[in-house]
């Protein structure tokens, strides 16, 4: 009996430090879907209309200002490379995870069936607010389920995020190779997403970022997205059956 009673009591008194433990965890910020305002709501507005207005969306690239960049310094490989497919660019510069999130139950995902996506996000998230790893991969794993969930017979091609900083010990870039490291081995048991790693095509042999390439060593110039197309086309033109 009276080792029933201590043992009553040690739940008893367990319990404040189980709910304080739960109270204090934070929600993962990458996981909740949230807009943003200005010319982005804009951008939003013009993409809807794109997708209303289009007779067919073969290939989908979906990120941030990276991405975004294809109509930009990367506009001239984009008609070379991917016209032909009839692309949809929802590329948003300054996007996180959680605003692809808001963007993708807002109608981005609605009245078009893309045979490829390609998608590439997660460095805002390591670069605003110096997110962790974990987190970050979460982000970009929800992404990939939910457009899964919409377009179940859509191929996804998730590309690891693009290095940053210009050498392999810049903390950013480290947060970036963590998220993608995760990413890798989560997307194994994945049999509709190839994960793809092409950072080593914008590095020199001890992996720094040169200024030719990511002039802010961010975002790539004109060259930067030539390596990007070269890279990824033929692996884009391989999940078509082409």
């Amino acid at each position: 009996m009276r080792c029933f009673a201590c043992l009553m009591l040690s739940l008893v008194l367990a319990i404040p430090a189980v709910a304080q433990d739960t109270a204090t965890k934070e929600p993962i910020e990458a996981l909740k879907p949230v807009p943003r305002d200005g010319w982005w709501v804009k951008r939003h507005e013009e993409k809807l209309k794109a997708i209303e207005d289009a007779d067919n969306i073969d290939v989908v690239f979906i990120g941030d200002s990276i991405t975004h960049g294809w109509e930009g310094a990367g506009k001239q490989t984009w008609e070379e490379n991917f016209a032909k497919w009839s692309p949809l660019n929802l590329g948003y510069g300054g996007d996180r995870t959680e605003h692809v999130l808001w963007r993708f139950e807002h109608g981005e995902l609605d009245g078009y069936n893309p045979k490829v996506a390609v998608i590439m996000i997660g460095t805002n998230n390591t670069g605003h607010r110096k997110e962790k790893s974990e987190d970050t991969a979460a982000g970009v794993t929800a992404i990939v389920e939910k457009l899964h969930e919409k377009h179940p017979e859509t191929k996804v091609l998730l590309l690891a995020i693009f290095p940053r900083g210009a050498k392999t010990e810049d903390q950013l870039r480290k947060l970036n190779d963590g998220a993608n490291a995760i990413l890798e081995k989560t997307m194994k048991d994945k049999d509709y997403v190839t994960f793809l790693n092409i950072n080593d095509v914008f590095l020199t042999e001890d992996g720094t970022l040169p200024k030719e390439i990511m002039p802010d060593l961010l975002h790539p110039k004109e060259k930067g997205y030539q390596l990007w197309a070269d890279a990824v086309t033929p692996k884009i033109k391989e999940l078509l059956g082409e």
